[in-house]
């Protein structure tokens, strides 16, 4: 930090430096570098002047300044460009990786919860690593406006880069659960985001939210059709191809992970999304995604400790379940959803994004969000 010099009759002698009330060094010059400090946290300084009476200046204007998540800097600056190695995620030097972070709730219903303040508070008080961007296509979303929804995608794409999280572009079709009732669209969309976004490493693109009630095969034939549209922009971004049966790599519609298995997409830097709610997704599911992150690789883009709507009671034990497996097996996941919804799986208490927060610490949150937020916290192996 650095100051302008002050003036006195009988003659300047140093600077007090204060980090809130704490005395932390006296100095001669006009700066000074403080050390020693936590990662991802506020501090705020005061300068006093001294002089050779013995005489204290009033205050300067306080400054506030926030570190870094520490270790080599935010999680993007820590691992650069991803890229997927075998049947896991890895950054640019080769490192199996796990990112855990957040998703929005719906663009167009809470855009009041995807905030400056909340994305800071996301980056550095939840020490997250990652954004899901959830922009539904129909109910009220991208079909409605495309070029209002494109440009709030660009802006939080930017405001997200600029803490140094990983984002993930979500699609967020859901119903009619045949992607390619929107493939149209989506071919528009993807053009303009892998355009404007290409030199980014940190975008990661999930082309298709939750197929329902539609065979693997038309989903493979509609990956095949995305994926090159945005190749053809961003030839290094990870496209995230969701699976039959709202992503639970068909065990919802009583299929498993084998479909994808024996006929996977014919496209590299690609991982399959897996969509769980622990209060209804139990042992079955679980030795789903077990078996299928042998084979394939996998990215856990949306789960939940409710039930499968997100609602009712939290689940934590079955959701520490798959965690722990998750941690094992090197799986990114991200938890539905950063917003004060009125349904349990909402992080935030109901009015805290229409007041405007407050975000940090765990008096704003709910059950769920103190339980996913004390885990994202937790240390990353980067």
């Amino acid at each position: 930090m650095a100051w302008n010099a002050s003036t006195d009759n009988v003659g300047v002698t140093g600077y007090e430096v204060f980090r809130g009330s704490t005395l932390v060094a006296t100095v001669t010059g006009t700066t000074h570098t403080d050390t020693g400090l936590s990662a991802s946290t506020g501090y705020t300084y005061t300068v006093r002047a001294t002089d050779a009476a013995g005489n204290r200046s009033a205050a300067g204007g306080p400054v506030t300044g926030t570190t870094t998540q520490g270790g080599s800097g935010t999680p993007v600056e820590a691992n650069g460009q991803l890229r997927v190695c075998g049947n896991r995620l890895c950054n640019a030097n080769g490192k199996q990786i796990q990112l855990r972070g957040m998703s929005t709730h719906g663009l167009q219903w809470y855009p009041q919860c995807v905030t400056d303040a909340s994305l800071n508070a996301l980056a550095g008080d939840w020490k997250a690593d990652i954004v899901r961007l959830s922009m539904y296509i129909q109910d009220g979303g991208y079909e409605s406006n495309p070029r209002l929804f494109t440009d709030r995608m660009h802006s939080l794409i930017d405001k997200a880069t600029a803490r140094g999280l990983y984002v993930i572009v979500d699609w967020h079709m859901l119903s009619p659960g045949d992607p390619n009732y929107n493939l149209s669209r989506a071919k528009t969309f993807f053009t303009e985001i892998a355009q404007r976004h290409a030199g980014k490493p940190n975008i990661l693109y999930e082309i298709a939210n939750e197929p329902s009630g539609v065979s693997w095969s038309s989903i493979r034939s509609y990956a095949h059709q995305i994926i090159p549209v945005i190749r053809a922009q961003d030839p290094d971004g990870i496209v995230l191809v969701g699976t039959r049966a709202w992503s639970s790599l068909g065990v919802s519609e009583g299929a498993s992970e084998t479909e994808v298995v024996n006929s996977p997409v014919n496209a590299a830097n690609i991982m399959y999304t897996f969509h769980f709610y622990a209060a209804s997704h139990g042992s079955t599911y679980l030795s789903t995604l077990s078996r299928a992150a042998d084979k394939l690789p996998i990215f856990v883009t949306e789960f939940g400790t409710q039930n499968s709507a997100g609602e009712e009671a939290n689940d934590f034990a079955m959701s520490q379940r798959y965690l722990d497996l998750m941690a094992q097996k090197k799986i990114s996941w991200v938890n539905w959803n950063f917003s004060d919804d009125h349904r349990s799986g909402a992080v935030f208490k109901t009015g805290t994004c229409s007041a405007g927060g407050p975000w940090t610490g765990t008096g704003p949150l709910k059950e769920a969000g103190i339980w996913v937020r004390e885990r994202i916290r937790t240390a990353d192996d980067f």
